[in-house]
């Protein structure tokens, strides 16, 4: 038995073990098996006892008998070989394309015609020397081809070659035969030959401009072949589908243009005179011509019927055109009548410029970048040339960045008006609190001050669903389990939902942590269901659902890429009435709402879009009119333990906080200085008041005052609250810190964590809030 090591095919490539022992296996085991039988009745013979000397002729018998039928197997098995390699035969005889039906070893048992005829100068039947002068390497290229075809069936490769672009398939006919085809994919449309007989100009152009082919007509029509596309065109760059003058033999012409991208940054150009097109044609056959070109082409008629199409036109718009049918039942998006641009096209009117336009379908976006060039000849009905480029991926990609600028615009409108209102809540709810020291629950002024606070309250309440949605609230995230925040949160939910709904909630049980703020999360469950329940008046189910999901590659949905990666799938069904397809990419912007104007503020989905979306998620929607909706949260998973906060037990009884420290209070804010001042003051603290950061400097220029601390907001008009506080500490290294903004901690927190001994305090903040911080800050 020759050694399989060395054992090689395609002249070098060593062949796959268990494949060589299968060949060299094949016809042993019939063989075996007979002499086995034949050694077993001779064995018989010498048998010293009866019983024994019956026993193996038995066993001999039966052992001939199983050989016969394995070779009887092997002939039927050879049979069915030999007509499955006539049929393959027979197939590609006569096939325009060189066949090759070779053995495992390449050693070549049939050629078609074709073949015999292209490699006519290399009559071996080895394929690796019939390849020889197109591949550099053809053993180690038939090796990896025949390897892939023996796992999966078949296998096919695109190889540019020293004499062009070729396509070399192979399919597995039997265990060791293989079918070898071999297409030449030099020039579009079936090589040069084709190209040469196309009766339209054609030209192939590199990246740089060099003219690289040009085909008979092009060359009979400039009276010559040009080096460059300088030497073809008078008006560069090309446009596809614009009209440009040609430099002919005869003298300039011009001609519509149309352009096609190929591999490798080539660029095949084509020139579509239109009068040519239909002289002496009737409707229908005058596109023979152009019907296989790789340009959409459509011949539409000075009223808007479409006239004539060719196969890349029909194949782009989904095989929608009919006799009959007008432009504007296959193309829409134009803001004006589409007869109307005809017109002006075919009177010359206008710029000419290309028109973006969606095709009408009804399953998927197509957009489509629509060129008319008027044509026909002097007494012939005018028509249009419509050139029509693909442009579906360019126009999604715009979508995307156009629908990401309006969130962004969005998101910063609501985190300014955020700003401002939280400035105003804080001296609102600030000066309140000093009115309610001075009144008990016996004053008959305490319960309308105590209705302005829980109303600033509410008003709080909505300013942090805007910077929510601004995704500049504050987060204090932490690796949590999500089962249990829904667990803890389903009381509240049952009563949310009512008696008219079922609740359910479906776990998986390995649910890997995640790192969010377990309380805005709550607040985006709870906005979820609440917009569940409003889509079901009439009762019907609510279903929260929790899974793993790892994303093997990125997911592009809604104009939105997620990352792979492994992530944790938070989903809310309803079966509710449904949200309307032209109403889903409106549901996440904020004050949008299909309820009453009190039925809802409209910030519910957009708030839930905001903390997700700051929490490194993705949240969207899917929603069948009648049916019902779900929406799907990915958030990152975590591998990092989950995280038990100990809450500090609180006083059973509040005790105001005294203090005696010196605090430089700086806000640009009239009444929110009045406030804090005051309420600093009652606690016992020592305020020094500076309504900028230049004059905070100049106070503390003076070396002989004493600061304990430094009470600054982050935003103001100058230098802001971190560049001021920054120069201060260069001086006074040990003063205490507390910014305050109604801006998110995020939004400067880099700045924050470089200032030691700081603290962030939010706007709105209360009497109690601000005097616990400062004295926590100083003790």
């Amino acid at each position: 038995m020759p050694d399989v090591n060395t054992h090689t095919q395609f002249g070098g490539a060593a062949e796959p073990a268990n494949l060589a022992s299968r060949r060299e296996g094949r016809s042993f085991s019939g063989i075996s098996i007979a002499l086995l039988g034949s050694g077993a009745a001779l064995a018989s013979f010498f048998a010293p006892q009866p019983d024994i000397q019956l026993g193996l002729l038995a066993f001999a018998a039966a052992l001939i008998v199983f050989s016969g039928l394995v070779f009887a197997y092997k002939a039927l098995q050879t049979r069915k070989k030999s007509y499955a390699t006539q049929a393959v035969i027979s197939l590609v005889e006569h096939d325009a394309t060189p066949c090759f039906l070779a053995d495992f070893e390449g050693n070549v048992s049939f050629r078609n015609e074709t073949a015999n005829e292209k490699f006519r100068d290399r009559a071996s039947d080895a394929l690796a020397r019939i390849f020889a002068d197109m591949f550099a390497n053809p053993g180690a290229v038939l090796f990896r081809m025949q390897s892939k075809a023996h796992a999966l069936g078949s296998a096919r490769e695109d190889i540019v070659t020293r004499k062009g672009h070729v396509r070399l398939a192979v399919n597995a006919v039997e265990t060791d035969m293989y079918l070898w085809r071999l297409e030449d994919l030099s020039d579009r449309g079936g090589g040069a030959r084709a190209v040469d007989a196309l009766s339209l100009p054609m030209l192939t152009a590199g990246p740089t401009g060099t003219v690289l082919y040009m085909n008979e007509a092009f060359r009979r029509l400039l009276g010559g072949r040009a080096k460059n596309l300088g030497g073809v065109f008078a008006d560069l760059p090309i446009a596809s589908g614009q009209v440009h003058k040609v430099l002919c033999e005869a003298g300039e012409i011009e001609s519509l243009v149309a352009e096609v991208p190929s591999h490798g940054g080539r660029r095949e150009i084509y020139l579509l005179p239109g009068d040519e097109l239909v002289e002496g044609a009737d409707k229908g056959t005058d596109w023979d011509a152009i019907e296989e070109l790789p340009v959409p082409l459509l011949k539409i008629s000075a009223t808007g019927e479409v006239l004539s199409s060719n196969h890349e036109a029909r194949t782009l718009l989904d095989n929608k055109i009919a006799d009959g049918c007008r432009m504007s039942d296959l193309l829409e998006g134009l803001g004006r009548p589409l007869t109307d641009w005809i017109t002006e096209t075919v009177e010359g009117k206008g710029m000419g410029a290309p028109q973006f336009l969606e095709a009408i379908h009804k399953d998927k976006e197509i957009h489509v970048q629509v060129s008319l060039n008027p044509a026909g000849s002097e007494g012939a009905a005018a028509y249009v040339v419509a050139v029509l480029s693909d442009v579906t991926e360019f126009k999604n990609l715009e979508l995307q960045f156009v629908q990401s600028q309006k969130m962004q615009a969005i998101g910063q409108l609501a985190g300014g008006i955020a700003h401002d209102f939280n400035n105003l809540l804080t001296a609102i709810s600030g000066h309140c609190d000093l009115l309610l020291l001075r009144h008990d629950q016996g004053d008959r002024d305490f319960a309308d001050l105590i209705q302005i606070h829980e109303n600033a309250n509410r008003a709080a309440a909505l300013v942090g669903q805007l910077l929510a949605y601004s995704r500049k609230q504050n987060l204090q995230p932490e690796v949590i389990d999500l089962r249990n925040t829904l667990s803890e949160s389903t009381h509240l939910l049952n009563r949310l939902v009512g008696e008219r709904l079922t609740l359910t909630l479906d776990h998986d049980p390995s649910l890997k942590p995640i790192r969010a703020d377990k309380r805005q999360l709550e607040q985006v469950l709870m906005n979820l269901v609440v917009n569940a329940r409003d889509a079901m008046p009439d009762g019907g189910n609510i279903r929260i659902e929790t899974e793993n999901t790892v994303l093997a590659e990125p997911l592009h949905r809604d104009r939105v890429t997620v990352p792979a990666g492994r992530y944790v799938v938070l989903r809310v069904h309803d079966t509710g009435m449904g949200i309307p397809e032209s109403k889903r990419n409106k549901i996440f912007e904020p004050f949008w709402t299909t309820k009453t104007s009190s039925g809802g503020t409209g910030l519910g989905l957009s708030t839930a879009y905001g903390i997700i979306k700051q929490t490194g998620g993705y949240i969207f929607v899917d929603s069948t009119v009648g049916v019902g909706t779900t929406f799907s949260i990915l958030i990152p998973s975590h591998d990092a333990p989950i995280e038990h906060v100990e809450k500090p037990d609180e006083p059973a009884i509040s005790v105001p906080v005294t203090g005696d420290g010196v605090v430089l209070l700086v806000e640009d804010e009239a009444p929110v200085r009045a406030f804090a001042s005051r309420a600093l003051r009652l606690r016992g603290f020592t305020v020094l008041e500076a309504d900028c950061a230049e004059s905070a400097l100049n106070m503390l220029a003076n070396p002989d005052l004493e600061v304990d601390l430094f009470l600054t907001d982050v935003i103001m008009p100058g230098k802001d609250g971190p560049t001021w506080v920054r120069e201060a500490l260069a001086e006074r290294p040990n003063t205490k810190v507390v910014f305050v903004s109604g801006y998110a901690e995020e939004a400067f927190g880099e700045d924050q964590k470089s200032i030691p001994n700081s603290v962030f305090l939010p706007k709105p903040f209360s009497l109690t809030e601000l005097t616990k911080t400062v004295h926590n800050q100083l003790h």
